[in-house]
């Protein structure tokens, strides 16, 4: 169920331009959500080569909707002048909203929320989309920690209709008003969370998956076999292993970690073959191979 405003809940600033950190597949997603909703972007990877290499796939997936006709030339057009690229940190200081998307290590994203406290105005808003690890440690990062929230996205972002809207206690009802309102503009579903493990989704969806390799490991059925039984008997639109190949093995044993770290649930410790098979590389569609072989 999406977020239900109580009657005094406002929001004090209106977002307009947005900066995205991280050249991944995430920070592109949220990218074209954000322009394609009015909004001003810019995009910061640590190279130009990766930041026009996030544009390009940008102009690729508007093509496509150019293409099945979703999309006119026009609207593509304005979307893709609405976006900018750097390599610079403080071409970040009038934005309104920065969402990080960079790889998920804490001690990273916590150095890289004390520069951007830095460079930011000090009305903006600094969030991660961070699906796993504790905000708050972010957030107190920095000298505003009541403008530091979650706003996860799910992958596809410009497909997916949840917002997962990650309140630490440090921060404002203020903050959270505005980025439930940014939300909403970008034609999302927000949700509020409590700033815990996993939030909703992860929590719950990764010791599934985490059982379905326990399943295979067991012997009860082939990878398979249990896809084929989750999407026929769940009616889910891809079986557990599919997904896990989706979302990336060594992303995939992240996140476990992060939520057995928190609550010691022996579901959430990451089983032998998940290990075994980052280890060997084999971290699903993004490496070719995973549980399923997309070489071919």
């Amino acid at each position: 169920m999406a977020f239900a405003r109580p009657a005094n809940y406002h929001s004090a600033m209106t977002i307009e331009s947005v900066g995205i950190i991280g050249s991944g597949i995430m920070g592109s997603g949220i990218a074209e959500v954000a322009a394609a909703t009015g909004h001003t972007v810019v995009l910061r990877s640590r190279s130009q080569a990766t930041a026009d290499a996030m544009v390009k796939g940008l102009e690729k997936s508007l093509a496509k909707q150019v293409e099945r006709g979703k999309r006119t030339e026009a609207e593509r057009d304005e979307i893709l002048a609405r976006v900018s690229t750097t390599v610079d940190l403080h071409k970040l200081a009038d934005c309104d909203l920065v969402i990080e998307s960079v790889v998920e290590d804490l001690e990273v994203k916590k150095h890289l929320f004390a520069e951007l406290d830095l460079v930011m105005k000090p009305s903006a808003i600094i969030a991660t989309n961070t699906s796993t690890l504790p905000v708050v440690e972010m957030a107190v990062a920095t000298s505003r920690p009541e403008k530091v929230c979650g706003v996860h996205f799910f992958n596809p972002a410009p497909a997916m209709a949840l917002v997962e809207i990650v309140r630490p206690l440090t921060a404002s009802e203020e903050t959270i008003a505005e980025v439930v309102d940014f939300a909403t503009r970008c034609g999302k579903d927000p949700v509020e969370v409590a700033d815990r493990a996993g939030f909703i989704v992860n929590a719950l969806l990764f010791p599934y998956l985490n059982d379905a390799v326990g399943l295979m490991e067991q012997g009860v059925a082939t990878k398979e076999g249990i896809d084929a039984a989750m999407k026929g008997g769940c009616g889910f639109p891809m079986g557990p292993f599919a997904l896990l190949d989706l979302v990336g093995l060594d992303t995939s044993v992240s996140i476990l970690d992060a939520l057995y770290a928190e609550t010691k649930d022996p579901g959430s410790n990451a089983a032998p073959t998940l290990r075994r098979m980052v280890a060997a590389g084999h971290l699903g569609r993004k490496s070719g191979r995973g549980f399923y072989d997309y070489q071919r």
